[in-house]
């Protein structure tokens, strides 16, 4: 039943993403929030889909942490399914993402028109620089940087494997940095197409201010992050097991 649940699913996954390229594609010739505000939708529809079809729901707590206005945010990354729920979280995020996913044709083309951040990281220091200086102008206009420190996604329960350059950024920027743990990689497996029932816990943790060391910042993001994220992993694990649910 869980595959089957599953095939259904992602076929309308994809079915209602290429439907959303017409009202993108018109977003295109408006203003920049016009793009979120399908995006937005886009992510509705998802989340819909996953609690109607796969019985997965959404719980996010920590709402009352997030301060208004322009801020850094570090995500654990286990899944795809952070990349656009998100956006249900914060009001007007801009993505730190590979530049190259920013050359797909209608995708990329939307993501630019959304004002994300696309980085080059093959130049090295030079990349840092220009995601500092990108991130910057976004602060400027009250937006919320989203970065996932590890650069890609981790299976629940993998050795971290954080990049130094948040602490750049964050050491660069002088805003506060609001880390956020989750266990969407329970439900929603990197390079699976199971879905399996249950609820994805994200949580927002206490913003942690400017004005630290690069290095004391580091480690206590870190610490925070992995010691939410192994509590909400037991959680969902307690949760799976209590439905006799058999991970693939």
């Amino acid at each position: 039943m869980i595959f089957v649940r599953s095939a259904i699913f992602n076929v309308l996954f994809y079915f209602n993403l290429l439907v959303q390229i017409v009202p993108a594609f018109v977003a295109m010739f408006l203003w920049r929030t016009a793009m979120l505000d399908v995006a937005r939708f886009w992510t509705r529809t998802n989340l819909w889909l996953l609690r109607v079809i796969c019985d997965i729901r959404v719980e996010f707590r920590g709402r009352e942490r997030i301060p208004p206005g322009p801020l850094l945010v570090a995500c654990k990354h286990q899944s795809m399914w952070e990349t656009f729920a998100l956006l249900m979280l914060l009001p007007d995020p801009a993505y730190i993402m590979k530049r190259e996913l920013m050359w797909i044709p209608f995708f990329g083309w939307y993501t630019w028109k959304a004002g994300m951040i696309g980085i080059n990281r093959s130049k090295g220091s030079r990349a840092l620089a220009e995601m500092t200086a990108a991130a910057r102008q976004a602060l400027a206009h009250k937006r919320q940087i989203v970065i996932f420190p590890e650069g890609t996604r981790r299976p629940p329960g993998a050795p971290p494997r954080y990049k130094y350059g948040i602490a750049h950024l964050y050491g660069e920027l002088g805003a506060h940095c609001l880390p956020v743990a989750l266990n969407s990689g329970l439900f929603w497996p990197r390079r699976s197409w199971w879905r399996y029932p249950g609820t994805i816990r994200v949580e927002a943790l206490e913003p942690i201010p400017p004005g630290m060391s690069k290095d004391i910042f580091f480690a206590q993001l870190q610490d925070v992050i992995e010691t939410t994220t192994a509590r909400l992993i037991m959680e969902g694990e307690h949760e799976l097991a209590s439905k006799g649910t058999v991970r693939q």
